[in-house]
């Protein structure tokens, strides 16, 4: 299985940091592909170019190599905090730079974008996990847990990406090495169990392509 992980933390020693890299090493570990980017620690360049906006914009190396990789994936995760009930500036910059017309999505023939896209990402399933320092009633009462929204409706759906999974660890302020231990291992287990699903979609899938091809002879 190939496997896309996206940590977006400025702290290299936050839990954060911790859980992308946990997740990266069990996942390796069980013989998939995973190709890991610490955005920060990478210094991944999250402004915008109004020449790359179009899908016909030209756009950088670095840009086109996230592009492909995006593109290629079976599985997509996610780490970041909860900040202000969004990603980390540098995160939203590389959702606005590599979830690009013609990798992500498209418009139907003459769609001038008033209309819904076609998702073309090949990944099935997407994991995200963020953490946050809001109780989770007040998060889920008072603001709502926008983070749901963007990653569940406003990205992967739109971007043909069906099976979500997601966590949201709080209060890691006044958590205990205990606790942040059992995240951790948690993570791990979320991305295994959508890893299955992966699978799962997979066969699912190749077994359609199989029965159309036998039809069409």
């Amino acid at each position: 299985m190939k496997i896309l992980i996206i940590l977006g933390h400025p702290d290299p020693g936050s839990l954060n940091s911790a859980i992308a890299h946990a997740i990266r090493d069990d996942l390796m570990n069980d013989g998939n592909e995973v190709i890991f980017h610490d955005l920060y620690e990478e210094g991944f360049p999250p402004l915008l170019d109004a020449g790359e906006i179009p899908e016909s914009g030209k756009i950088e190396h670095v840009i086109e190599t996230h592009c492909n990789e995006l593109a290629s994936v079976h599985v997509i995760v996610i780490v970041h905090p909860n900040w202000w009930g969004q990603p980390p500036a540098i995160l939203k910059g590389w959702i606005d730079r590599v979830f690009r017309p013609g990798i992500a999505y498209k418009f139907v023939e003459g769609d001038k974008g008033e209309g819904i896209p076609v998702g073309l990402l090949n990944a099935s399933t997407a994991v995200v996990i963020n953490t946050s320092n809001t109780p989770v009633e007040r998060e889920q009462t008072v603001f709502g847990d926008p983070l749901e929204s963007i990653w569940r409706r406003c990205i992967f759906d739109l971007c043909g990406v069906k099976n979500f999974h997601r966590r949201m660890f709080s209060m890691v302020v006044t958590s205990t090495t205990e606790q942040r231990i059992n995240w951790i291992e948690e993570s791990k287990l979320l991305c295994r169990a959508a890893l299955q699903d992966a699978a799962h979609n997979n066969s699912l899938h190749s077994d359609r392509n199989s029965a159309a091809l036998r039809s069409s002879r």
